[in-house]
């Protein structure tokens, strides 16, 4: 989808994906650091930034969409935290080298070439030691109406992410049916792929 099209999902005064944060990114609340900087990818109205930022990390919620980010300050607002946001095309954007303690990347579903350099962006920009905590729907979503790509290319596998990010020390990888409820862009249940991997200190 482009920027564009972002900007009207996320046109309404409600939140399309609800202002809770992922239960995937929440199950993991015990392994953060206590301080350091987070990446929230593809944040869109933030929730799961504003989430990062009330654990204590300085966190930056990147995304195309300038409407989805406005909600994102909004929320964070409300929530008492401070948000950066940044507006970017993931295409574009510069990675920055050994940053982060901390990238939550939450169905972020991408074409191929675009998925691979997202992805070995995500591997240099953790710092060592650093978490990346990632969720995204696998091929069996497309027999589910709980939101996600009804693009196959765009759907994730195991082996897959496996390869992507065979740099990287895997701690968990977990695939099945959880129940969603996130908001209505994501509600009932839903086929998914859990990650969690740590760059090597």
């Amino acid at each position: 989808m482009s920027a564009a099209q972002w900007d009207q999902r996320y046109a309404a005064d409600d939140y399309h994906y609800g202002t809770a944060p992922n239960a995937w990114l929440i199950s993991q609340a015990w392994r953060l650091p206590r301080i350091g900087a987070a990446l929230a990818l593809a944040d869109g109205e933030g929730r799961n930034g504003v989430w990062l930022a009330q654990q204590g990390l300085q966190t930056t919620s990147l995304d195309q969409s300038a409407a989805g980010l406005a909600k994102a300050q909004h929320l964070a607002q409300q929530r008492g935290v401070v948000l950066r946001t940044v507006q970017a095309d993931l295409a574009d954007w510069v990675w920055p080298e050994s940053t982060y303690a901390v990238i939550a990347s939450i169905f972020v579903h991408l074409p191929d070439a675009l998925r691979r350099r997202t992805h070995a962006g995500i591997t240099r920009a953790l710092r060592p030691g650093g978490l990346l905590i990632l969720e995204a729907f696998t091929p069996a979503q497309l027999a589910c109406a709980s939101g996600g790509p009804r693009d196959l290319a765009l759907l994730y596998t195991e082996a897959l992410l496996r390869e992507d990010f065979a740099a990287l020390e895997l701690l968990e990888v977990l695939s099945g049916e959880v129940l969603l409820d996130e908001g209505p862009g994501h509600r009932g249940p839903g086929q998914v792929l859990r990650l969690l991997a740590r760059r090597a200190a």
